[in-house]
């Protein structure tokens, strides 16, 4: 099975197929030579926060201090890596593909970067109040919705998701914790100033700031289940049909939506000793970051050089060679 054909496989799916247990590693790889930047994603979502407790085992079994930086998500991260005003950063597997093939939002030319692993995957959320009528995507048509930052990958599969159903809404490109004050604000008093109906966000599984609302308003995920499907089957970017189970977020029942792998990717010429520590952290220390981080559970080395048609970098390439991989 190639790497590329690993990439249409849920990130379960392909952790199915792995063998059991992390990978050796090697005492001998130098340290970095000067300390790095980690370009995260929104403030309060699960890129930010999984990246800062990755920088922060990084700087510790390296002795060089990787700095997470917040950020606007998935294209500000590959802008960001690309032009090297960042080391390493998270995104979406269908941004990198755009990116890398000078697509969609990279028309204007490809950007230059390499892949360090693909990691957890993204679940699409759309996010209503409880009072929220409808259940199903359509149910938005001529609302007012947050569909992400202009520099995110929410808002690349926010537009494919609406375009595929039809649906017309009014966009606001809100952060995560903008979107969520402006989600409560509206179902407190309709009238409220800069409110919107709904946000849709693509993110790890739970998600803390969309967490707290059911605490506060109350909310729903509105199905996407057929859309999802439609997109899975016609677009090439790793998309995968699944669910948001009802533990996550205290739903009544899971709710069918839309899987995207992220990946961490690399600058250009990215130094060996901070590709190969960071790759040898994420396995070697993976207990830990399950411990804060659920999503972790899915790193899989066998699924984590399913980064098709996105190289990896060669050091990262080098450790999943001397790990058996």
């Amino acid at each position: 099975m190639t790497r590329r054909s690993l990439l249409g496989l849920g990130a379960a799916a392909v952790a199915a197929m792995a063998v059991p247990g992390c990978s050796r590693g090697r005492s001998d790889e130098p340290a970095p030579d000067g300390p790095g930047i980690f370009a995260t994603g929104n403030k309060g979502g699960v890129y930010n926060q999984f990246g800062i407790d990755l920088a922060k085992l990084i700087s510790e079994v390296t002795g060089v201090t990787l700095q997470p930086m917040v950020t606007g998500g998935s294209v500000d991260n590959l802008i960001k890596v690309s032009s090297q005003k960042a080391d390493i950063g998270f995104c979406t597997s269908d941004t990198a593909l755009a990116a890398y093939e000078a697509t969609g939002m990279f028309a204007s030319g490809k950007l230059k970067f390499s892949a360090l692993a693909r990691a957890y995957d993204n679940y699409v959320h759309v996010v209503v109040p409880m009072a929220f009528k409808g259940q199903e995507l359509k149910a938005l048509e001529g609302k007012v919705v947050s569909v992400g930052q202009q520099t995110s990958g929410t808002r690349i599969v926010a537009d494919l998701i609406l375009n595929t159903a039809g649906v017309k809404v009014t966009k606001r490109f809100l952060s995560l914790e903008d979107s969520v004050k402006a989600l409560e604000a509206k179902a407190e008093d309709p009238k409220a100033r800069g409110g919107i109906d709904a946000l849709i966000w693509s993110g790890g599984v739970p998600t803390e700031p969309i967490g707290k609302l059911q605490d506060s308003i109350g909310f729903r995920l509105l199905d996407i289940g057929n859309v999802a499907q439609t997109i899975a089957l016609k677009e090439f970017g790793g998309y995968v049909v699944s669910a948001i189970p009802p533990s996550a977020y205290k739903l009544a029942s899971s709710v069918p939506t839309l899987a995207i792998p992220n990946y961490i990717v690399a600058k250009p010429n990215l130094s060996d000793s901070w590709a190969w520590w960071t790759v040898n952290t994420l396995f070697r220390r993976q207990n830990d970051l399950i411990a804060a981080h659920p999503e972790a559970g899915a790193l899989d080395p066998r699924s984590a050089i399913a980064t098709m048609p996105i190289p990896l970098h060669p050091a990262a390439e080098r450790w999943y060679r001397e790990n058996h991989i």
